[in-house]
Order: C-alpha cells, then structure tokens, then sequence
C-alpha cells in the first residue's frame, strides 16, 4: 500500500474488512495569521524616521511571505514602553490575539516590544498559552523556545535601564 492510500475497516458481525482508498483525505491548511508591533518612544524627528521605516518594513516584509496571512500593523507612536497600559495599539494586538486572531507577533527587538520586564514576560508567556508565537527580529529570540524566558529577562533588564 502506497502513502497516498488510506485502509478503511468495515466492522460486520464477526469481523472486520479492510477497502484501500486511493483518495486520502486531505485537510487544508490555513495560513499563519501574522501581526507586526512597531513602537517610537518620543515624537522627535530621528524617532518618526524610525516609526515610518519600521512601519513600511513589516509592511512589505509581511506582505512578501506567502504563507502568511498579514493581519496589518499595530503600532505606538510617541510613547514609552515601560507601561503596557497606555499603549492602546499594543493592548488592541494583544487582545486580537487572544481572541485568536493572530498566529504570530514580530517586532524588530524586546526593547519595541516592551521596557519592563514584568510586562514583558507576563505577554510573553500569556500569549504562549494560547500558542501565539512572538519573534523578536534583531535578537533571533523565538517566544514558543522553552528557553526564551531567561534570554528575555536580560534584554528586558537591559531595555529597562
């Protein structure tokens, strides 16, 4: 039998017979639904230069990969990332993925994504639960690696000073 049949058993009174199928079934698969965080901490010049380029790069980084699906952009502007609260874009992409929404975050370093350790590792493993992934681009950190937790903690300790 080849890897492209399948055996069925029929179960009758005292037995069972086997039929091989030729057709398999084949389930779809559904694209990675992917999100892209950017984030500026000040509404200076160098710092809105920054924004619009992190903002076209995930754009068009995103949009390349046909596997995924590119939910869009979620992005801060002007504001800091050491309090998870008052950053409405990064709560909206949070919940969306938790709502199932999003397969996948990536943002260009832990230092976009967040300044505070706490914040940082509570979302991180939050979204872990749920089996979104984040990958932190600059840094090669994969979020869903068992090891991620401790690298994370010293780029946030770091990102926080």
């Amino acid at each position: 039998m080849n890897s492209s049949q399948r055996v069925v058993r029929e179960y009758i009174q005292r037995g069972y017979v086997e039929r091989k199928l030729s057709n398999p079934i084949i389930t779809p698969t559904r694209k990675t639904r992917v999100a892209a965080y950017c984030r500026v901490s000040t509404k200076e010049d160098d710092q809105l230069n920054s924004y619009a380029a992190q903002v076209d790069y995930y754009t068009k980084y995103c949009a390349s990969k046909p596997e995924w699906d590119f939910v869009g952009i979620y992005a801060d502007e002007g504001i800091t990332g050491t309090k998870r609260k008052r950053r409405k874009n990064f709560n909206r992409m949070i919940k969306d993925a938790l709502d199932g929404k999003i397969d996948l975050i990536v943002v260009k370093s832990v230092s976009r994504f967040a300044r505070n350790t706490i914040d940082l590792l509570s979302t991180v493993r939050e979204l872990r639960e749920k089996g979104v992934k984040i990958f932190f681009e600059k840094e090669n950190i994969d979020s869903m690696d068992s090891k991620c937790d401790m690298v994370l903690n010293i780029y946030a300790s770091l990102a926080e000073d």
